[in-house]
């Protein structure tokens, strides 16, 4: 079984090529695919699949649970297809479980999606290292609690999930932590849900710079995003968000077959 190992901004993914539907990704299979000891080592697996006519990114977790959207996965996701052969170069449409995305693959190698809208729906509190710190609740297809704080991000433990309210996050949540460090210009680290801290996640991104604008009372705009693996743009319009950023197609291989028939 073939697979490719790419990442965005170091957020990295293996990549189930799976064009006739027919794989058995159990979670069982992802988490053992994800582990970096026994496994290949991921943030995620993408399954790529045509359904009704259409590439489908089939996004799961590194715990093996599914998940509704991956910005930096959509853009390694398409990343692969014109890799692959299967799209031309430029823009088309990715089907996920968000939603259908546009993608927008540049010869240089980046990526820019749509990301869809990203809702601002309400204020909460995480708890990290012992202090609260409030932020707003931002859907991007997937739950985010996304916090600009003073204090230096760089100084947070989040080997630990950060506590949260699971009144309003009763499926959990993706937490962002974002300093300003310039003009439309934020830092940011996060813990993913299924996952733990990552070099970076797309969806965060988008959230963090909706929950900027919003504590300055504004609903567009848009700024860059340091990252542990980088750096994004993103732009927060009325009605969508769009988020650009590399995508690294890093190796390719087979799985073993006993190996993976093992983990049945």
């Amino acid at each position: 079984m073939e697979f490719v190992k790419g990442h965005g901004t170091e957020n990295d993914f293996v990549i189930l090529p799976d064009l006739d539907d027919q794989l058995d990704l159990t979670p069982a299979r992802v988490q053992a695919l994800c582990d970096r000891q026994r496994g290949l080592g991921a943030d995620g697996v993408l399954r790529v699949v045509r359904v009704e006519g259409k590439w489908f990114m089939d996004y799961r977790n590194a715990d093996g649970s599914i998940a509704e959207m991956c910005g930096n996965g959509l853009r390694v996701f398409a990343r692969y297809l014109v890799d692959a052969g299967h799209q031309p170069q430029g823009e088309f449409v990715v089907g996920t479980r968000a939603g259908d995305r546009t993608v927008v693959t540049h010869p240089d190698g980046s990526v820019t999606n749509d990301m869809g809208p990203a809702r601002v729906t309400g204020t909460s509190i995480a708890a990290v290292d012992g202090q609260g710190i409030g932020g707003f609740a931002v859907d991007v297809g997937n739950p985010h609690l996304a916090c600009v704080t003073e204090t230096p991000v760089e100084s947070f433990d989040l080997t630990v999930p950060p506590g949260i309210d699971p009144v309003i996050f009763p499926h959990g949540v993706n937490v962002e932590l974002i300093n300003t460090i310039g003009d439309n210009a934020l830092r940011m680290r996060v813990y993913e849900r299924g996952v733990g801290e990552t070099r970076s996640c797309g969806t965060g991104t988008v959230a963090s710079v909706a929950s900027w604008l919003a504590g300055q009372g504004k609903t567009t705009g848009s700024a860059t995003v340091d990252v542990l693996g980088g750096q994004v743009f993103v732009t927060i319009e009325p009605t969508t968000s769009t988020l650009t950023g590399p995508a690294v197609l890093v190796a390719r291989g087979e799985l073993d077959k006993s190996w993976w028939d093992a983990l049945a």
